[in-house]
């Protein structure tokens, strides 16, 4: 761990490397400016933002006047998947649509365009009259939200989103444009989309080609896309600026000492368990035939991915020299509080607030995997998703869950009406995975979990309420979710398994929303405002899955070995790390396009920029807003990344726009997208 680096929590000074994950609407200009003499217009910042694509839980970009959208392989794999089938199998063999009525349509696929940000924070805080860390500050809070969004649908159409930034000191309503009819372009095969596999993830040098081309269209036909990024002739540049617009999922740089000791102590190792759990029996499942490796490939990477991530988080959580130093800022975070006034009143018991309502959770936590562990079992899920649909639509908009508002529901119901396949076998694979981790986390003598077995093992179990379900059929779906009576008699399996763990479930949801959430909401809130009193604006918000933009140079390290890793590496050096062993072997047209190839041209690189999950597919740009690159990961020094910014030896890693021309012309002939981007 870069110690020093942690000042970032508390000096603003420190921001003056390429640390933050900023919002459009407070790009640090003077950080800029002083770090590499460049200061981006505001029109440069808004053609940007216009041209940057939300998947859920990725990034992605606009790239011609087509609505032609640029995205990782990684990022698009479920609709890869979903668009493959026994016969034609996309993520081993590749696609490319060379017309227009080629191009498939992704089951589900959604993507967003921020068009607008706006400050909602007095409305939001006027709404509440309640005591803040109330039961029901928070329902007033979650109303307001509600009220707001659904005004902005209403005036606007698309879709609208309040992000909370700074744990509540400030509202900010985000306005979308959306489109639902997205369709695969182009795809690389998984063997050099992923070229390594799971032991060269997070790591570097690498030699992925992680892209994936698909167009947006509105009313049957391509998008209209006035603002879209430009491929740049040159591409990247060793020591060049980077720009990076993407959508950060989640950082916690700015909890307290309590919130980092519950992440150590009880939500990490419970989720390793569980991952650890699930990668194992999806590599048992997926060794049975090609077929299965097929069905359970995205399921699996997503699992290894994710155990990747967390364990290189948890190792930074355990270090006893990280934990110290934490304390050692948290104390004098306290210290600069007290000694000021307006902050100390601002704060007041906040910190021990935040500390009192974690130590109550800790003996309730694993009672939230009933609403929480079952994400993995798509059929729970969809099964869920209409019980609790039929329920919260009886409500006024105010009083439903967040995610069942009038904002929302257009957005759920694309997804719970997706035709995306549904592997049963897999489904029970994954239910019973639930099963056997509630039956470890709250016990086999839990009254619940013996309910839900009723005797049987937890593989029985799940075969039998899979095989009894007919939610696989999207017609049965919205069947039940038109007829309130039909769902309420409906006797199929995965239906009555949620109505079996629903009641537990949303009790556990109202205690951590009114108990933790609301306690810590209000308390948090009160610790970023005093921030805000010391230090201003100069300190960026924890990330919300929401657009932010990030710099860095294109910048080498030395490893650990003390050994100099290059800013880039080309096409040479994949041949060289090639065994011709998985996943280390090439696809056979690489091997047959080597003479064609220009091997110096650079494949990919680092940057400093300072990103985490979410990024994936971020555009990589220079100060002209021209495409350099994509980014795909970081390096595995950079897992700390989500508590402490560093840049020695801490790198984003990017495939390069010069390897990502050269592969489309000279490997896949994909004349169609290089003529549609310039080139």
């Amino acid at each position: 761990m870069k110690r020093s680096l942690c000042l970032a929590l508390l000096l603003p000074a420190a921001l003056l490397a390429d640390e933050g994950m900023w919002l459009f609407n407070a790009v640090p200009k003077d950080q800029l400016s002083a770090r590499f003499k460049f200061t981006p217009s505001q029109d440069l910042l808004d053609h940007l933002r216009l041209s940057s694509v939300r998947f859920g839980g990725g990034s992605g970009s606009f790239v011609s006047p087509q609505g032609l959208i640029f995205t990782n392989h990684h990022v698009a794999s479920r609709c890869i998947q979903n668009v493959s089938s026994k016969e034609h199998n996309y993520m081993r063999d590749g696609f490319y649509a060379a017309s227009p009525d080629a191009e498939l349509k992704c089951p589900g696929l959604e993507v967003q365009v921020l068009l607008d940000i706006s400050d909602v924070t007095s409305r939001i805080n006027a709404a509440v009259t309640a005591k803040p860390d109330s039961a029901d500050a928070a329902q007033q809070r979650r109303a307001a939200m509600s009220a707001t969004e659904k005004e902005c649908v209403a005036a606007h159409g698309g879709a609208c989103n309040v992000v909370t930034l700074y744990s509540g000191a400030l509202y900010h309503l985000y306005q979308y444009r959306k489109y639902t009819d997205v369709r695969l372009v182009f795809a690389p095969e998984e063997a050099i989309a992923f070229f390594g596999g799971d032991p060269d993830n997070f790591t570097y040098p690498r030699y992925d080609l992680d892209i994936t081309f698909l167009r947006a269209y509105e009313n049957g036909k391509p998008a209209a896309t006035p603002h879209h990024l430009a491929w740049s002739k040159t591409g990247v540049k060793d020591g060049e600026l980077a720009l990076i617009s993407g959508h950060p999922g989640s950082t916690d740089r700015f909890i307290t000492l309590a919130q980092f000791a519950y992440m150590r102590d009880v939500s990490y190792p419970r989720t390793l368990r569980m991952l650890g759990s699930i990668i194992k029996s999806l590599k048992q499942y997926g060794a049975v035939s090609p077929e299965n490796k097929r069905l359970a490939r995205d399921k699996l990477f997503g699992a290894e991915n994710s155990f990747k991530v967390r364990d290189g988080e948890f190792k930074g959580l355990n270090n006893p020299a990280f934990f110290s130093e934490k304390k050692q800022l948290e104390d004098k975070l306290r210290a600069a509080i007290a000694a000021n006034p307006q902050a100390a009143q601002e704060v007041g018991p906040a910190f021990d607030e935040i500390a009192g309502a974690y130590s109550a959770w800790r003996s309730q936590s694993s009672e939230y995997l009933l609403e929480s562990g079952a994400a993995l079992c798509d059929l729970f899920s969809i099964a869920r998703n209409l019980v609790r649909l039929s329920q919260e639509k009886a409500k006024p908009n105010d009083q439903r869950l967040r995610e069942f508002s009038d904002a929302a529901l257009p957005s759920l119901q694309l997804r719970l009406f997706s035709s995306a396949p549904i592997t049963p076998a897999l489904e029970a694979l994954m239910l019973q995975k639930y099963f056997e981790m509630i039956s470890a986390e709250l016990s086999a003598d839990h009254p619940l979990v013996k309910q839900i077995l009723a005797g049987r093992t937890p593989a029985e179990a799940a075969a039998a309420y899979v095989n009894s379900s007919k939610l696989t059929d999207v017609a049965e779906r919205q069947r039940l979710a038109s007829d309130p009576a039909a769902l309420a008699a409906s006797q199929d399996g995965m239906i009555q398994l949620v109505r079996l763990i629903d009641p537990a479930a949303r009790a556990i949801r109202k205690v951590y929303d009114d108990r933790l959430d609301a306690v810590e909401r209000a308390a948090a809130s009160r610790i970023a405002r005093a921030r805000f009193t010391l230090y201003g604006a100069s300190a960026y918000p924890d990330a919300t899955g929401t657009l932010r933009f990030s710099f860095g140079a294109v910048k080498n390290y030395r490893d650990a070995q003390n050994e100099p890793v290059p800013s880039m590496v080309d096409f040479a050096g994949m041949y060289r790390h090639a065994t011709g062993e998985e996943p280390f072997k090439l696809p056979q047209r690489w091997l047959d396009s080597k003479p064609a190839l220009k091997l110096a041209t650079p494949f990919n690189f680092v940057t400093t920029a300072d990103i985490i999950g979410g990024n994936s597919g971020s555009p990589t740009v220079n100060t002209r807003g021209e495409v350099i690159g994509i980014v795909f990961d970081s390096n595995y020094e950079a897992m700390h990344n989500r508590f402490i910014y560093g840049m020695a030896n801490e790198r984003s890693v990017h495939v390069a726009s010069q390897g990502i021309a050269e592969a489309l012309g000279k490997v896949y002939k994909a004349n169609r997208i290089l003529s549609e981007l310039g080139l």
